[in-house]
């Protein structure tokens, strides 16, 4: 299998940074091929413009959709996009690695999303959902929360998780993607600050990272997360009642 991990932290000796590593470590004893695009170590630039367009569909005033949908036809992608698809188009799996931050994904994670998801090349208005451009492909949220897991129920505190990843995973159905059931590492938290005593933090964030692991090792298996598609919605994108 080739597995894509799309790496989303600043700091390399971040939990996030180990997950990341004990995912290609465990992935690679498997026998799978891993591939990974971090971030923030490549500089990539989240901020959609019109400096990353030449030529322009229109100089004057910048459409991000006409000049992505643009630029895909003429095969003249920015480069960083570009190298972006390419390892997406060769993966089977792609996991999102990235921490929870202010009750969503990461800035830089929307704005990949922005500039890499792009309009004409990767969706249509008919090549969406079930049948999307990635479809047959699979992709996983593995995530980190400073919160424990009581805090992150319906009703909970720290906000209920399935609804914050909601964005998330929506965003990947959108483009095709088969969404799995994501691997929560509740409870992390920076700089030596949680919610438990040194011992059982250790303690917590190696069963976190034992608990990837095996997940890693049956994630063929997984069943992918049910969305509506197109037979769920009238002409105007409203559900059907039934």
């Amino acid at each position: 299998m080739q597995v894509h991990i799309v790496h989303v932290h600043p700091e390399p000796a971040s939990f996030n940074g180990a997950m990341t590593r004990a995912a290609r470590e465990s992935l690679a004893c498997e026998g799978h091929n891993v591939t990974l695009s971090d971030l923030y170590a490549q500089g990539f630039d989240p901020v959609e413009r019109g400096e990353h367009y030449s030529p322009r569909v229109d100089g004057g005033t910048f459409s991000p959709l006409a000049e992505q949908r643009h630029a895909s036809e003429a095969g003249q992608l920015p480069a960083d996009v570009a190298r972006e698809i390419e390892r997406l188009e060769r993966a089977d799996l792609v996991i999102f690695q990235f921490p929870l931050w202010w009750h969503q994904m990461p800035a830089m994670l929307k704005g990949w999303m922005d500039r890499v998801f792009v309009n004409g090349g990767l969706y249509t208005s008919r090549m969406r959902y079930e049948r999307g451009y990635f479809k047959g492909r699979r992709a996983i949220a593995s995530l980190t929360t400073g919160a424990p897991a009581a805090a992150m129920g319906p009703g909970g505190r720290g906000g209920d998780i399935e609804r914050l990843l909601w964005p998330v995973h929506y965003s990947l159905h959108y483009m095709g993607f088969a969404v799995l059931p994501p691997f929560l590492a509740f409870g992390v938290a920076g700089h030596g600050y949680s919610y438990a005593d040194d011992g059982a933090f250790d303690a917590l964030l190696n069963g976190h990272l034992e608990n990837w692991k095996s997940r890693l090792e049956t994630i063929a298996h997984d069943e992918p997360l049910s969305f509506p598609g197109w037979g769920d919605w009238d002409g105007e994108g409203a559900a059907l009642t039934t």
